[in-house]
């Protein structure tokens, strides 16, 4: 039998150019403390880079283009400045929340001569502020406070063509939970749309859904817990720890929402090499001490996979079970 089997890789293009290169080599060429216990093994190893990771759903264009096509499980590597040289760090369930944008478009409704006749006029500048305040509502008032999620307004553009020119809103939501994601997606419509016209105006809302639109980023228990066995015996019990979840976002969440997926950090923070820096930073640099052990680390994973298909891709352990409602 042939199995399937993937890798993502993601971050600093060169950094992770060199990671998926060197995993691939040692999945060709593994030494033999790594693979003299799974030389009878067979099974295949898709190895995927990122395009169109920080806008343009790449990961989702990729599952339209076949990529996942017969793929059982996959797992993705990503380098973190909050944990030292090669310390690997996950979590079971919600890793990276789900993300969304909005961009909105208030205009005064003009209905004609007879409201000018009135002397009253429409302004999107109140509709604005008052749209800013009951979104600020969605999470404290409508969320389960241990549902994490959040609502930012983060752009107000207007104009000085006066009172009655349109006015621009963006911002941001996340949530850890589908339902809660799209949730927010529509509570957030609704409010625009209502407080618009409760001050006489028109709002048209864009979520950019086929550019920045993300799902959550779920581990499955197995593949997370698969992740953790073969850190811990690569690296020894200091080299794995569970982390926090992050109100960050990926798009490996649209594999995490097709095949069982594993999403994993290694460390690159050297205080010493000034390695210290958050990848979209300007300042970025990293260990490169890190790099031959994160392609051992994914090449063992993959290898170790394929050794234990059968456990990890059968039915669910009830130890497992509850691994994931955690």
């Amino acid at each position: 039998m042939i199995l399937n089997f993937s890798l993502f890789d993601s971050d600093k293009l060169n950094t992770f150019t060199i990671s998926l290169a060197s995993t691939r080599k040692t999945l060709q060429h593994s030494s033999s403390e790594l693979r003299w216990q799974f030389r009878y093994v067979q099974g295949t190893v898709k190895l995927l880079f990122q395009p169109a990771e920080e806008s343009g759903c790449g990961a989702k264009r990729m599952i339209e283009d076949g990529a996942l096509e017969g793929v059982e499980a996959i797992f993705a590597v990503h380098v973190s400045h909050q944990h030292p040289t090669s310390v690997i760090g996950s979590r079971t369930g919600a890793l990276l929340a789900g993300c969304g944008f909005f961009k909105a478009v208030i205009r005064g409704d003009d209905h004609g001569r007879e409201q000018r006749r009135r002397r009253s006029a429409a302004d999107p500048v109140l509709a604005a502020s008052s749209t800013i305040i009951s979104l600020q509502s969605l999470v404290s008032r409508e969320a389960d406070p241990l549902d994490s999620q959040v609502v930012s307004v983060a752009v107000v553009n207007g104009s000085d063509a006066g009172a009655a020119a349109p006015l621009v809103l963006g911002g941001t939501f996340r949530a850890f939970s589908n339902a809660s994601f799209y949730q927010l997606r529509r509570r957030i419509e609704e409010v625009i749309a209502a407080q618009s016209r409760v001050h006489g105006c028109a709002a048209a809302v864009d979520f950019f859904e086929d550019e920045s639109f993300y799902p959550p980023t779920v581990n499955d228990a197995r593949m997370y817990g698969h992740v953790r066995r073969v850190a811990s015996e690569l690296l020894g019990a200091g080299g794995y720890r569970d982390v926090p979840a992050m109100m960050g976002a990926e798009d490996f969440s649209f594999y995490s929402q097709a095949v069982p997926a594993g999403f994993y950090y290694i460390g690159v923070r050297n205080e010493t090499l000034g390695s210290v820096h958050t990848g979209h930073s300007p300042y970025f640099m990293i260990d490169e001490d890190v790099l031959p052990t994160g392609a051992a680390v994914h090449a063992a994973i993959a290898e170790r996979f394929l050794a234990d298909h059968a456990s990890l891709t059968g039915s669910p352990s009830p130890d497992d079970l509850v691994d994931q409602e955690l």
